[in-house]
């Protein structure tokens, strides 16, 4: 370590954003939880949050031994993104607050909403591929 770098590490921080934080961001941030080991502090929020988690997403994880059962869909806020290194946006639009210095990535994946199992299951797998991805650009190495 030089001594121009800092004695504290800061872990790595991502937050997932979609519209009603139900289906995509909350896989994401899943996938992001169980692959880091908690190396990258994770955060998910919706633009227009829904009730609760799609039960759909919730059972597709369950199939790669991820469990978001006690997850909540959460309201975007501007804190949220301040606080984190990298915002992955989910088809909220102009609804992400934009702020220089960030890594913003939009990744377009199906809306889960209202699909059968059959339907998610590659859209789950599509957002694991993108989460691995991440872990990459953020240094972290995979645990799983």
């Amino acid at each position: 370590m030089s001594l121009t770098e800092p004695t504290t590490e800061t872990k790595p921080s991502a937050l997932f954003v979609c519209v009603h934080n139900a289906g995509r961001s909350q896989m994401a941030a899943g996938f992001l939880r169980a692959l880091s080991g908690g190396a990258v502090e994770v955060r998910s929020a919706g633009s227009m949050p829904a009730e609760a988690i799609n039960p759909v997403a919730v059972e597709a994880m369950l199939e790669k031994g991820v469990d978001i059962r006690g997850e909540q869909p959460k309201v975007l806020t501007t804190e949220a993104v301040e606080a984190s290194d990298a915002v992955i946006t989910m088809g909220c639009g102009d609804a992400c607050p934009y702020y220089p210095g960030k890594n913003y990535q939009d990744w377009e994946l199906d809306d889960p909403a209202g699909q059968g199992l059959e339907a998610v299951r590659p859209i789950r797998d599509e957002i694991e591929r993108r989460v691995r991805r991440l872990l990459a650009e953020l240094g972290v190495e995979p645990v799983a």
